[in-house]
């Protein structure tokens, strides 16, 4: 009589998984009914048309390995002209009352230090130049 009454009371430790695995295949057939019959947004795209002026070719600062400064205009054939830097400054104002947003790239000689680069893009940003870039060159594989 003991042994019947104590397998009564005895606490169950497992857990019945069956009717959330129910549950959870219920709600995998909803989803995959509804799912095709959902239709995505359509997301409509503003559109901007092609600029009737074309962007001026840009300046190319170049800084040489002894550090000396030379210019190369990309719009007047591309010719490399040897420049101090007041010079530099006086041709970019020029530039820049013509075309507010000329653009310049600074290519450097891989020899020369990283502070001489700093102190032209230093001369750039004091100009208003808003575009500047550096000029790399791709590695050969």
């Amino acid at each position: 009589m003991r042994s019947s009454r104590r397998s009564r009371n005895r606490l169950m430790n497992d857990i019945n998984v069956v009717p959330y695995i129910d549950v959870m295949l219920v709600l995998l057939v909803i989803f995959m009914v509804t799912a095709p019959m959902m239709n995505p947004g359509q997301v409509d795209l503003p559109q901007v048309s092609q600029s009737s002026v074309p962007s001026p070719a840009p300046l190319e600062v170049i800084i040489k390995k002894d550090n000396t400064l030379a210019l190369r205009d990309h719009a007047q054939g591309g010719g490399e002209s040897r420049v101090s830097r007041e010079e530099l400054i006086s041709i970019l104002k020029s530039r820049q009352s013509m075309q507010a947003e000329q653009a310049v790239v600074i290519s450097a000689d891989k020899s020369v230090r990283y502070e001489e680069v700093i102190n032209v893009m230093d001369v750039l940003q004091q100009q208003q130049i808003k575009k500047v870039g550096l000029l790399t060159q791709a590695r050969a594989q």
